[in-house]
């Protein structure tokens, strides 16, 4: 029994190698393995970002400043309202509003509609909001052009 058989960790006990665990851990692979998750969900994160696409009518008019208790409804152009990029189904809006005021009662509505939509569906959406108990509502615009006139 000689000792040329015996591995570095090996022990002898009584003319016997026993094996022994080696109880280290290598963290390279694993570093680099959350390395380039890390950078794989850095990249897509804002691909998976959904959203309405309005045309905002543009007016100079001063910042509203972002509450936390303000939702955004939107008005695309084929009228379709969502309410934080959910769609709404016709004719249930005033209850899916009177269900937010009754869980924040001082909520805020910021009515984004694009500038293709009628006047008067936007004054409808805007009844609505009120008829709900919402008190503040506000007009998203988009900045204009400051060489821009009426």
């Amino acid at each position: 029994m000689g000792m040329s058989g015996m591995k570095s960790g090996d022990k002898r006990i009584a003319g016997f190698s026993v094996p022994t665990t080696l109880a280290e851990i290598n963290v390279t692979p694993l570093v680099d393995v959350m390395l380039v998750l890390l950078i794989v969900f850095m990249i897509s994160a804002p691909l998976m970002q959904q959203g309405v696409t309005v045309d905002l009518p543009k007016a100079n008019a001063g910042s509203l400043t972002e509450t936390p208790d303000q939702i955004i409804l939107t008005i695309d152009r084929a009228k379709q309202v969502s309410i934080a990029d959910h769609t709404i189904k016709a004719g249930t809006l005033l209850q899916k509003l009177e269900a937010i005021v009754a869980a924040k009662p001082g909520i805020e509505v910021a009515i984004q509609a694009d500038h293709g939509v009628a006047y008067g569906f936007v004054a409808q959406v805007m009844a609505e909001v009120k008829k709900a108990g919402i008190n503040r509502v506000g007009l998203v615009t988009a900045p204009a052009d400051p060489n821009s006139r009426l």
